[in-house]
């Protein structure tokens, strides 16, 4: 895997929070690693253009990218679900990656956080970017208290990133069929993972408004 740094799943798992909802993903001072789960054709595609398209491919439905390694492996069953067989990480600068969190709607209405019930159905029908924090998941796919991102694209949004904002598209299968078996066999002290650590992103306004919660702080 070209420029992805890997770890032993024990030493990253317990270095991050246990709570809260951040960003945690493998990232540079200028880029970071999305990841999703495609079908064969999709992903051929994907790897040999170095962007997102095809006949099998479809820019009118919602594509949903991951930062996080282990919440992509729960849900594509560590590359066992059909039509999701095959893993891309795929490396996009992270001016890109504030620029989907700008234009993202919540998914659920949260009282405290939005000003009213129809001010945010008005933004979840205005924004082309849906933005969900779900529970962020551990090997086994058991929940953990702490909770991940996951960014639903559509429109021209899912444009820009799958045809001008992508640096580098990486096929891991091979990767993630090889810590599979580790899993089978329960030796957690053997597996490895992308290291991943909390961004803190430094926009105190985009934080608010897409429900960044740090550890031991109060919820939004």
């Amino acid at each position: 895997m070209r420029n992805i740094e890997i770890g032993n799943y024990e030493t990253i798992n317990s270095s991050l929070p246990r709570s809260g909802q951040q960003i945690v993903a493998q990232h540079t001072e200028n880029d970071i690693i999305v990841y999703q789960a495609y079908n064969p054709s999709i992903a051929d595609y994907a790897v040999k253009e170095q962007r997102l398209g095809g006949n099998a491919f479809s820019y009118n439905r919602m594509s949903w990218i991951k930062p996080n390694f282990l919440w992509m492996m729960y849900r594509c069953g560590w590359a066992a679900k059909e039509n999701q067989e095959r893993v891309l990480a795929i490396r996009i600068r992270k001016k890109s990656f504030l620029e989907i969190l700008e234009n993202a709607a919540i998914s659920s209405f949260r009282t405290g956080h939005h000003e009213s019930f129809d001010a945010w159905k008005n933004e979840l029908a205005d924004k082309e970017v849906r933005l969900q924090w779900d529970p962020d998941h551990d090997p086994f796919g058991n929940k953990l208290t702490r909770r991940a991102i996951q960014l639903g694209l559509k429109g021209t949004s899912l444009k820009n990133f799958g045809q001008r904002d992508i640096l580098q598209i990486d096929d891991i299968t091979p990767f993630v069929e090889e810590q599979r078996q580790f899993l089978k066999k329960e030796q957690l002290h053997q597996l490895r993972i992308p290291v991943e650590t909390v961004w803190n992103i430094g926009h105190p306004l985009i934080e608010r408004k897409v429900g960044i919660i740090n550890e031991n702080s109060n919820a939004l």
